[in-house]
């Protein structure tokens, strides 16, 4: 039996984290313009719940992004009125490979994450990371 699995992200910006994570990872942010306008035409969604969105129309609260080539898990974003206020009890690591994760950590704070902390406490180096919600992620 094969089990697909989706990673879902709460977030205060649903948008915003997907195109995020969708640069950080070489993802696309997907279009749901097309659901949307049917949900919308058949009576099903109503106007407020749609936002104008980089690709077009989306749902106001969630957003999602997965791998162009569909074997990584899809990264779905939920709206949830509350901010993080603690650690995660999840978070994502990135494996670039000991060459490469500085220069990875680099190109994801200026990607609009926030630098915390590295260490070497399991042998070779994790840089760990925020993205602009507050969610930790390391590299390494």
């Amino acid at each position: 039996m094969t089990i697909g699995l989706q990673v879902t992200i709460d977030a205060e910006d649903p948008h915003r984290l997907a195109r995020f994570w969708a640069d950080a990872v070489g993802y696309t942010k997907e279009d749901h313009s097309a659901v949307v306008d049917s949900l919308v035409a058949a009576g099903r969604l109503p106007a407020e719940e749609v936002v104008e969105v980089d690709e077009g129309r989306g749902f106001r609260d969630v957003a999602a992004c997965r791998d162009p080539d569909g074997t990584r898990p899809r990264l779905f974003f939920q709206r949830v009125p509350e901010r993080k206020t603690v650690k995660n009890r999840v978070h994502l690591d990135l494996h670039v490979g000991q060459e490469r994760a500085e220069a990875e950590a680099e190109r994801l704070v200026g990607l609009g994450a926030t630098p915390l902390w590295r260490t070497t406490d399991r042998g070779g180096l994790t840089i760990t990371l925020q993205d602009p919600e507050g969610n930790e992620f390391c590299v390494e």
